[in-house]
């Protein structure tokens, strides 16, 4: 039996193993199509202007030394050993450090959060000691609202240069690939050659998006292997017939050679060595679709050691041919028979380089969107089976032509090399930011450990950051204005959004004011189910108040949807759904919270309406049966008659869990729910949050035998109107907002929102579209929120 369970044990071992290196394999093609091709520029960008390479050899075994040093530190022991170890459930990049500390700490600006969120399986918090300085950080960046304020605003700096890096990539990648045939063609020809084949190559991989990876997506593995393979043993070669001690160069020593000789020049040149690492952001931002063990395998053991081959190579041939110092670049290093393979291969993996990126672009917006940071647009997720994979068609039109645009405006490695390095460092530097407050509130170490680690990575990125940063009017302006012209539209989005949702706040109403319009204004209830959307988590939203009190009528079956987004990247099937009562039984009228996690994949319409009409009859049974047992304490009874006046009730977490698995979460009835950026608060209306069992067939029961019971009777003729309401339609209620500043109001917060919120909001798309309701059962109702 032992031996067995030892045989049983290995072979799970073995499938681990085996389905590690898999991951490792798929990873080439996915998170290292940029970094592998930075072969292609760096040398050609570090020797365009600032520094030559001379006779003696220290500007380029300098170089080469610097290019060790910085794929040794940043990319192998910042993200491999560290930064990849600060997931959330799994996934990285900004958005997700940003999602773990707003969990450990409140310094979430997100709207309509509620205690019940923590519940979430997925909303897991590291379990510490209590100790002194972790409280203290915590307890400063919770005081102070501009700290909440700021913390944003850096999560949106970094994901503003993640776009312009999605940008400038393709262009310099495609751009450094083509450039090979300047070799093979006269100056002239070459001259005109380059920019439209660069440009179709760019029309041809931005056209082919709506596709999805997933479609080419088994090409690229294989294609960034045979890359490394290439370069690696080009390297090798070029390393062993031009210069065999070419190693010494990898001592920090020639480092100081370098600057020694160069000066201010050799430090202006680290804006082209900073390129070695352009990707390495990659192998965090795209974490969840692999592992941390594929990742760590895949780098250390193949990419790096290509990488380090691959230079020490290029440096090796150029420390012996002195004649070609006006021509640095990749393609002088390989021999002339094998230049026409390696260019149709550096071709293709610039194009799967390029993917990749523009892939992240799409993932980075669909999150920001989700944080409610960026204006609505289109998500097509074009894979059923792959989670992640989507398409934004704006966006891809957008980039494809400033793509397009900043190729034939720079026409040379050298300025797109400039305005790439800067956004690769300001993303490293917000991500080392974000990782230090992640040692300190997630993973509860002492703050000098979080110190350490922020000055040690983060004077490295300074240093070449600043590099960047002097050849501002030579193409480093260009991530700077992007990024400026991006952070505006994403904080105005922002901050309209959380002003809508503070007016909504103060000016909704009460149940009991909607009944007692009843007998006054004569409302009469018509067949179908309503869906009145709104950001609220209790209270009737003004919207609705609006529109009963001008058309009095409303639906049968009444449901007020709340779709919100917890700082969490998913949440299961069976915690999404929160679902209560709002009045009396007899008023059929409900509450539904709809949880999605920053990288969830919404419903279309169709299934959510069937899916939320089941949750419903799921909970109209669960609650009558908790009646009906409630009925044997008194105590119990004038709790639940004393909540039923209230208007509000408890809400249910209705899942498909086995009963066996349910919990019940008391939440006092006083309990105060977070507010957005100002100091009011407001007061959170349930009892408390059941999590129930759903049964396991997705269908309503009505098999109710010669009911004795009158509660019973009353279920059976609750299903039967949620039944009969469905069958009659469902309509689809939304708000058509327009946002004005209030009198008095400052000249920036009037041009914010006067302006630049309505301007957006009338060419982006609209909440239906995002929900993607059918027209014909749309009714929006139009509402002017002055803020």
């Amino acid at each position: 039996m032992d031996i067995d369970n030892g045989k049983c044990w290995q072979n799970s071992k073995k499938d681990s193993w085996r389905t590690t290196l898999l991951l490792a394999y798929q990873s080439l093609g996915v998170v290292y199509g940029d970094l592998s091709t930075s072969p292609l520029y760096v040398y050609k960008s570090t020797f365009a202007e600032d520094i030559h390479h001379s006779e003696t050899n220290e500007e380029i075994f300098g170089v080469l030394s610097f290019v060790f040093w910085t794929l040794t530190l940043v990319p192998l022991f910042k993200y491999v050993f560290i930064v990849l170890r600060a997931d959330d459930n799994g996934e990285g990049g900004t958005v997700a450090l940003y999602s773990s500390i707003c969990r450990h700490a409140k310094v979430s600006l997100l709207p309509n959060r509620q205690i019940s969120d923590e519940s979430l399986s997925t909303y897991k918090l590291e379990q510490s000691p209590d100790r002194e300085y972790n409280s203290k950080v915590r307890m400063l960046l919770e005081k102070y609202k501009f700290l909440h304020t700021a913390l944003l605003i850096l999560v949106l700096l970094g994901t503003c240069m993640v776009i312009g890096d999605g940008l400038l990539t393709p262009a310099i990648s495609v751009f450094s690939a083509v450039s090979g045939l300047e070799l093979s063609m006269s100056k002239e020809h070459h001259q005109y050659a380059m920019i439209p084949i660069t440009c179709f190559i760019l029309v041809c991989l931005f056209a082919l998006q709506h596709y999805g990876t997933h479609r080419v997506g088994f090409f690229f593995a294989p294609i960034v292997l045979l890359w490394l393979i290439c370069i690696s043993a080009l390297g090798l070669y070029n390393i062993i017939h031009w210069n065999p001690h070419v190693y010494q160069a990898l001592s920090p020593y020639y480092m100081l050679k370098f600057f020694k000789k160069t000066k201010k020049q050799g430090w202006m040149s680290l804006g082209g060595i900073l390129l070695c690492i352009t990707g390495s952001e990659a192998m965090f931002a795209d974490l969840g679709h692999f592992s941390y063990a594929a990742i760590q395998i895949a780098f250390t053991f193949l990419v790096y050691p290509a990488l380090i081959l691959a230079y020490m190579g290029q440096a090796a041939y150029l420390s012996r041919n002195h004649q070609n110092a006006d021509q640095i670049g990749y393609y002088v290093s390989v021999p002339e028979s094998l230049r026409w393979p390696v260019l149709a291969i550096a071709i293709l993996a610039s194009v799967v380089g390029s993917q990749a990126i523009i892939s992240g672009t799409f993932s980075i917006i669909n999150q920001s969107q989700s944080l409610g940071c960026f204006p609505r647009v289109k998500v097509v997720h074009t894979s059923d089976k792959i989670h992640g994979q989507i398409y934004i068609p704006e966006i891809n039109w957008i980039l494809m032509i400033l793509c397009i645009a900043v190729t034939i405006g720079f026409q040379d490695i050298k300025h797109m090399g400039n305005a790439s390095g800067l956004a690769v460092m300001a993303v490293m530097l917000v991500t080392t930011c974000l990782t230090s407050l992640v040692i300190i509130l997630c993973w509860h170490k002492p703050p000098i450990i979080a110190l350490l680690f922020l000055l040690f990575f983060g004077s490295i990125e300074l240093l070449y950051f600043s590099a960047s940063l002097v050849k501002f009017r030579e193409g480093a302006w260009l991530p700077i204005l992007l990024a400026l012209f991006l952070l505006t539209i994403m904080f105005v989005w922002h901050y309209a959004t959380i002003k809508k949702y503070e007016y909504d706040l103060h000016n909704k109403v009460s149940l009991e004011w909607l009944l007692a319009l009843g007998p006054t204004l004569g409302i009469c209830r018509v067949p179908g189910i309503g869906l009145v959307f709104t950001d609220l988590t209790s209270g009737i939203p003004a919207n609705f108040s609006r529109f009963v009190t001008n058309l009095p009528a409303f639906h049968r079956i009444l449901v007020f949807v709340c779709v919100k987004f917890v700082p969490v990247p998913f949440v299961p099937p069976a915690e999404r759904y929160l679902v209560g009562r709002v009045g009396p039984a007899s008023l059929r009228s409900y509450r539904c919270i709809v949880r999605y996690g920053y990288r969830d994949v919404h419903q279309d319409i169709d299934s959510f309406e069937s899916d939320l009409v089941q949750r419903l009859a799921d909970f109209i049974q669960f609650d009558w049966c908790r009646s009906t047992c409630r009925g044997n304490c008194c105590n119990e009874d004038h709790a639940s008659a004393s909540e039923r006046s209230s208007g509000e009730h408890r809400l249910a977490v209705v899942g498909n869990m086995e009963l066996s698995r349910s919990l019940v979460f008391e939440v006092d009835e006083t309990m105060q729910q977070e507010s957005v950026s100002c100091g009011f608060q407001t007061v959170e209306s349930i009892g408390d949050i059941v999590e129930m069992s759903a049964p396991k067939e997705r269908r309503v029961r009505f098999a109710i035998e010669d009911p004795e019971n009158p509660s019973e009777v009353e279920m059976r003729q609750e299903l039967e109107d949620l039944i009969a309401g469905q069958q009659s339609g469902t309509a689809f209620i939304l708000g058509h907002s327009h946002v004005q500043a209030k009198q008095g109001s400052s000249v920036f917060k009037r041009l914010a929102v006067n302006f630049g919120y309505n301007f957006l909001r009338r060419n982006c798309r609209g909440p239906d579209v995002v929900l993607k309701v059918p027209p014909a059962s749309l009714l929006e109702v139009g509402m002017v929120y002055v803020v």
